[in-house]
């Protein structure tokens, strides 16, 4: 009996370099996969994030994927949203509109555009941007400062801007700190740190601190897992949490500008490339990058 097989691409996210963003695996034609097959696909691929491609239910949509960490299913995620998507073109898919695409996920609809040189959300050049999905804020309680202090081991937090729950689909809570040198050098308790953010019913911890003028970019971004779906561990480069930190900029009335730019995975060697884009004529943001394909073939299921 021959073997049952699916294509089947890795790509690396946030880059144009090869192994140096977030890399993630795309299986394609998986309507006939069932919730457990998709999650033993994850596990056994050991990625932070593995995607499954199936026919959109939705008419406005393009397609639609299940986002699987090795450890269970999440709404939303935004490495894999700009990963499968290009995965998806790359295969030679043509969208129902030129330079847009419509994922349908578990948050519900979520666009995506190509960017242009500039970062905007423009011609296409191998690089796109997805539109930040809603967020729920909540700020975390100032009687919690000190022990956010004790479990990033932290003096240079910046309580002027405050640390806040930010979930999209993927829930993190979002700190500032003075500087991205203080953003590098965190060595954080991980057993505090874990308890923390649970409290406050989110996997994660997104710091990130500002960049001089002369710097590689506007802010430097570190996401430190806690456990849960999101696994422990630091992720090398995070579209949930830039959507969640841009959201929150944004609500706080500290963005710096209509556009900026984030470098992530410093500390674990790699480059993340990441950019923003405020888009008030339409009123989202944009947060976008490039990615390469980095496997390309087919997977064997059975």
């Amino acid at each position: 009996m021959p073997a049952h097989t699916v294509r089947f691409k890795q790509v690396d996210v946030f880059t144009s370099t090869p192994f140096k963003g977030n890399p993630l695996a795309v299986v394609f034609d998986a309507d006939a996969l069932d919730t457990t097959q998709m999650q033993a696909i994850a596990r056994w691929t050991n990625l932070s994030e593995t995607t499954f491609l199936l026919k959109p239910g939705d008419a406005a949509a393009d397609y639609r994927v299940r986002i699987f960490t090795p450890g269970g299913e999440l709404p939303f995620a935004g490495h894999p949203t700009l990963g499968t998507a290009h995965a998806l073109l790359d295969s030679g898919y043509q969208p129902k509109q030129a330079g847009k695409l419509i994922q349908q996920c578990g948050v519900g609809l979520v666009e995506l555009e190509a960017l242009d040189s500039s970062g905007g959300t423009s011609d296409a050049h191998g690089a796109w941007a997805f539109a930040a999905p809603p967020a729920r804020v909540t700020p975390l309680a100032a009687d919690r400062y000190d022990a956010l202090s004790a479990a990033l081991r932290s003096r240079a937090i910046d309580f002027s801007a405050a640390p806040c729950a930010v979930d999209n689909g993927a829930p993190w809570l979002v700190v500032r700190v003075d500087s991205a040198r203080a953003c590098l050098e965190l060595e954080p308790d991980a057993a505090a740190l874990a308890e923390l953010v649970q409290s406050v019913d989110t996997h994660g911890l997104a710091v990130y601190g500002p960049h001089d003028a002369n710097g590689p970019a506007t802010f430097e971004v570190r996401c430190l897992m806690a456990g849960g779906d999101f696994g422990l561990g630091e992720d090398p480069v995070t579209g949930s949490a830039n959507a969640a930190l841009a959201g929150l900029l944004n609500a706080q009335q500290r963005r710096p500008g209509t556009r900026y730019t984030v470098r992530q995975g410093t500390v674990l060697g790699r480059a993340g490339d990441v950019s923003v884009h405020y888009d008030d004529a339409r009123g989202k943001i944009w947060i976008g990058g490039p990615t390469v394909t980095i496997v390309d073939g087919t997977f064997r299921l059975a």
